[in-house]
């Protein structure tokens, strides 16, 4: 029997294991032997002779045993936990998983514009209440809305807003590059950017720039309708001060996926503040990651083969 091409690392993410990505793959490239092993020891065999590993991460141990490895397909996008270097030494080409959260994510932002503007938290509450009462709605058609990040997510969220005729503009490290928005702001224009927004979406990652970017000072910038949301990471927040906006009406409401400290402790004033709305870091599931995993490997295992420049290579 020959040598497999392809390594499924074991691993688990949104309820599902590799067997599932395996087979992914196996339905797009039929032509590779793609295998998913049972148990370290049998996935340390494979990794000694394959051309291509994918999983969440590979350590320079491993790397030391793989001397026919040429590429490794990371299913995160963020490569912070990966040793790079160890990588670039041994000749491996590294590829992340940008863009596959791109439509998940963006529909949950896109969920939570109109949950919020038609104020459907409010309605539940009263339905558990059995309360009929009527309250004043506002419509995301027409807004302006700033998306804080136009990474691939950010980019999706401002095609889909397309469809609700809003203006857009976007915060980005390289404002000179454009992009999908109206307007395009850097980083240090950030009050200029949300000023006269009625919708305020966090998609950047958590960086020194963006470390409680949202502070009392901008939260004091941004609109007292505004309504804040974010899917970036908690820290991206200064906590305290949105606790501080939301109970005095500062902004109108704000929809949390992320949060810090994440999970959420029981008893923060965050679960209890009707004008907010808490996830727990959810807007990335979905069923469909590991296809789109597939998607984006089997495409790189033919520009490996062609000589092409690999889709999200960081080495």
């Amino acid at each position: 029997m020959s040598d497999p091409d392809v390594l499924v690392q074991r691993q688990k993410i949104h309820g599902m294991d590799g067997t599932t990505y395996a087979a992914a793959l196996r339905e797009r490239r039929p032509d590779l032997t793609v295998v998913h092993p049972d148990t370290p020891e049998e996935e340390r065999e494979h990794l000694r002779t394959v051309r291509a590993s994918t999983g969440f991460a590979l350590s320079p141990e491993q790397l030391e045993i793989a001397k026919n490895l040429e590429l490794f397909a990371g299913v995160y996008a963020g490569t912070g936990h990966l040793d790079l270097d160890a990588f670039e030494r041994h000749g491996v080409a590294v590829t992340n998983g940008a863009g596959v959260h791109v439509p998940n994510i963006s529909e949950y932002v896109i969920g939570m514009l109109i949950a919020h503007a038609r104020r459907f938290p409010r309605s539940i509450r009263n339905q558990e209440r059995e309360s009929w009462h009527t309250h004043p709605v506002s419509e995301v058609s027409g807004s302006r809305v700033a998306v804080v990040g136009l990474g691939a997510i950010g980019r999706g969220i401002v095609e889909r807003l397309d469809a609700f005729d809003v203006e857009t503009v976007g915060v980005r490290y390289s404002p000179e590059k454009g992009g999908p928005t109206e307007e395009v702001y850097g980083f240090d224009e950030v009050h200029a950017a949300v000023t006269d927004a009625e919708y305020v979406v966090l998609a950047c990652p958590l960086t020194e720039t963006t470390a409680k970017l949202v502070d009392a000072d901008l939260l004091r910038t941004m609109r007292s309708d505004a309504v804040l949301v974010n899917i970036a990471r908690g820290g991206v927040v200064d906590t305290d001060a949105l606790v501080s906006a939301l109970r005095t009406n500062d902004i109108k409401s704000a929809a949390l996926d992320v949060t810090d400290p994440e999970p959420l402790p029981a008893g923060h004033p965050l679960w209890r503040l009707e004008n907010a709305t808490v996830t727990p870091h959810n807007a990335g599931n979905t069923p469909e990651y590991f296809e789109r995993c597939a998607d984006i490997l089997a495409e790189n295992l033919e520009r490996l083969d062609s000589g092409e420049t690999l889709r999200n290579r960081v080495v």
